[in-house]
């Protein structure tokens, strides 16, 4: 190709892009009162004190759940929000904590920080008694130990070096950061690495078969209670989750309990040197078979010439227990509601219909999007389309901690680009302005991409998301700047109303080809 045909090929592109940016204009005026109704009159971090402190945690089928999603469903209401209702997710057997507590007894008294771990047994109450020492990460490490656990409260994870933190734990995307973000990925196979730190494991299927083994090993065994170190983390920060399964056809595993890696180690080196250890612990837990049934939340704004077809705003609803999930996801819940709120009180004109969607069980892998989308657009595994899946519009999530907006991901599609480019123009003062190609995963706007629909993620500075708070005992209502869930909400706000009201809706990828059905991980 000559230099001359290059370029001009270039120029071409170029003058396509400007042109279409050029005729996508957002509401200018809309915008400015979005903003300051976000800025002056922001009710966010009161959505995130109930979410938080009040009604929480939530895990998905519990009674934590039940009173959010009534708090929830009450201040939609109040806001003027209309068919605000619950749409049933087939999910499994429920499972709260009601106590818990963990103490070195001897050689000297301490409290040792934990948690127990989700669809656990509990202890019937307080036991004691002297650990031993068992690392249980492979079917070796099962024969090895078979027979000689009965009764006992074993920890099960190796020793672990724990650096010391040289680096700050919360960051947020320089200028440099978000320019890298517009590169496309490099093409190529990631390599393969353990789902699991200590593990042999390189997919989700291998972990999970590996731990219904381990559940039977144990129950066989009659262990009395198992204590690990978490997955990650450090000064006394505990990330752990779950230790058995939410299906009924699944045993339910001894007491399990994560403490914090400083506190595990100091254990495993006491018996390691053979001093006499001796711990006490209690887990009141109960496990609900009552119903198999959770629910998803749904509310909207309606439209008005268009009100058929719809804009999506939302996030999980479900949290872990560790902490109250406040980055995980109250936060998406409060910014996805101020958004909702802004939009009311000021009484914008809507040519579409606004729907909030508020999923369940999202830390299962997505049951209660995935199930709202093969419900009312299409299924995944044969790609047969719904009416309504020609009447969404888009669907937009908040899902990665509580950090600011700073951008969105268009999940490679290109020709969403200058549409949100033009969207993003007037927001690049509050620090959003970046739209990458790349995708993004791990969370509910994956269920709608999935069938062909247009759903994205915004990008969210990390803050302490990774290194402090994502599935820890430390993700708490302080670890959120309250500007930085009033910007977000000014953001979904724009991108909801401009969407609401843009003549067609935003373009769309190729649908995808259907999708072989692979068994969901449990958590």
């Amino acid at each position: 190709m000559s230099t001359r045909v290059w370029k001009s090929g270039i120029s071409l592109c170029l003058l396509f892009a400007c042109t279409v940016l050029a005729q996508e204009k957002a509401d200018l005026n809309a915008v400015h009162r979005i903003k300051a109704e976000a800025f002056e009159n922001s009710k966010v971090m009161e959505h995130l004190f109930y979410l938080t402190d009040v009604h929480a945690p939530r895990i998905s089928n519990s009674p934590g759940y039940r009173a959010g999603a009534e708090w929830t469903m009450g201040r939609l209401k109040e806001y003027g929000l209309e068919n605000i209702h619950k749409e049933a997710v087939p999910f499994g057997r429920g499972w709260s904590c009601r106590r818990f507590s963990v103490h070195l007894i001897e050689p000297e008294y301490a409290p040792l920080i934990g948690i127990p771990l989700a669809w656990t047994q509990g202890t019937n109450g307080p036991i004691a008694g002297e650990p031993v020492l068992a690392v249980l990460r492979t079917d070796a490490d099962l024969e090895k130990f078979k027979g000689k656990l009965k009764g006992r409260i074993v920890l099960t994870d190796a020793l672990r070096e724990i650096p010391l933190p040289l680096q700050p734990d919360a960051r947020r995307y320089s200028e440099i950061d978000l320019a890298q973000m517009l590169a496309a990925p490099e093409p190529g196979a990631r390599p393969q690495r353990p789902v699991q730190p200590g593990t042999p494991f390189v997919s989700r299927e291998e972990a999970m078969a590996f731990r219904r083994r381990l559940t039977e090993f144990l129950r066989s065994e009659g262990v009395a209670a198992t204590i690990g170190g978490g997955l990650r983390g450090n000064n006394g920060t505990v990330f752990a989750t779950s230790g058995g399964s939410r299906e009924m056809k699944d045993p339910v595993p001894p007491p399990g309990i994560a403490i914090a890696p400083e506190h595990y180690n100091r254990l495993y080196r006491l018996l390691d040197k053979k001093v006499p250890v001796k711990l006490e612990l209690e887990m009141q837990v109960k496990l609900d078979e009552s119903s198999l049934d959770c629910f998803n939340i749904l509310a909207e704004i309606p439209g008005s010439d268009k009100k058929d077809e719809v804009v999506m705003l939302g996030g999980h609803f479900d949290t872990w227990h560790g902490g109250t999930g406040a980055t995980d996801n109250s936060s998406g819940v409060s910014v996805a509601m101020e958004a909702a709120r802004i939009l009311k009180t000021l009484k914008l004109p809507l040519s579409r219909t606004v729907r909030l969607g508020f999923w369940a069980g999202e830390e299962a892998g997505f049951i209660g999007s995935r199930a709202y989308v093969k419900e009312h657009f299409a299924d995944r595994e044969t790609m047969q389309l719904k009416p309504d899946h020609a009447r969404l519009a888009a669907y937009f999530n908040y899902d990665n901690g509580g950090g600011k907006i700073r951008g969105i991901y268009l999940q490679n599609n290109d020709m969403a680009r200058p549409v949100f480019e033009a969207w993003l123009n007037p927001l690049k003062s509050l620090g959003a302005g970046t739209a990458t190609i790349r995708n993004t995963s791990g969370t509910d706007h994956l269920a709608f991409d999935e069938v062909g629909l247009p759903g994205f993620q915004f990008i969210q500075d990390p803050l302490a998301y990774d290194t402090r708070t994502h599935h820890s005992n430390m993700d708490l209502y302080d670890a959120i700047p309250p500007g930085d869930l009033m910007q977000s909400s000014a953001v979904m706000a724009v991108f909801a109303y401009q969407a609401a009201n843009r003549e067609q809706a935003i373009p769309r990828k190729p649908l995808p080809t259907p999708q072989t059905r692979r068994r969901q991980a449990n958590p």
